[in-house]
């Protein structure tokens, strides 16, 4: 095994580590968002599209933990073209998914939790949704900047001659 084989191996260990933990805690996200909102739905049905909206919210980690694996992938030539880097860009490519494997599955339960609130307080002021829906979105915040983190550490890599 040549030291290339350990370079492609760190960088998709850090690209799946970013689609699988920041899945993993949309999923939980998700799903904790969820168990509110059916309650809710339980007492009102008519409340179903608000708090289904809240519920969602959690889930968008997941998706930017897969888009930075997705573009990991394909600046490593393993979706096309030659899989072939050395273990120093293999390091700095792990290096830029972390923000993604980090931030992404804990604000993914941190804005789940804020969601859980904010599904309770339409269940009791539905006309309080807009409100709602800033404090689950204020941890989103954290998730976005980590994603735009990833990104530019991604492209930065490809211009470094290594």
């Amino acid at each position: 095994m040549s030291m290339n084989s350990f370079g492609i191996f760190f960088a998709l260990l850090g690209a799946v580590l970013a689609a699988l933990l920041s899945g993993i805690g949309s999923a939980k996200g998700v799903g904790m968002a969820g168990q509110a909102a059916a309650g809710v739905c339980t007492e009102d049905p008519s409340k179903f599209s608000k708090v289904l909206i809240l519920q969602l919210l959690p889930g968008t980690q997941g998706i930017y933990g897969l888009l930075i694996a997705f573009l990991t992938m394909t600046q490593i030539g393993v979706m096309g073209g030659n899989p072939d880097i050395s273990l120093v860009k293999g390091l700095l490519y792990f290096a830029a998914c972390l923000p993604m494997i980090v931030v992404g599955p804990v604000s993914a339960i941190h804005q789940a939790k804020a969601a859980v609130a904010s599904i309770n307080m339409v269940a009791k002021k539905p006309e309080q949704f807009g409100k709602a829906m800033i404090f689950p979105a204020m941890v989103e915040t954290y998730a976005i900047l980590a994603l735009l983190i990833s990104i530019l550490a991604i492209y930065g890599i490809s211009a470094i001659k290594i």
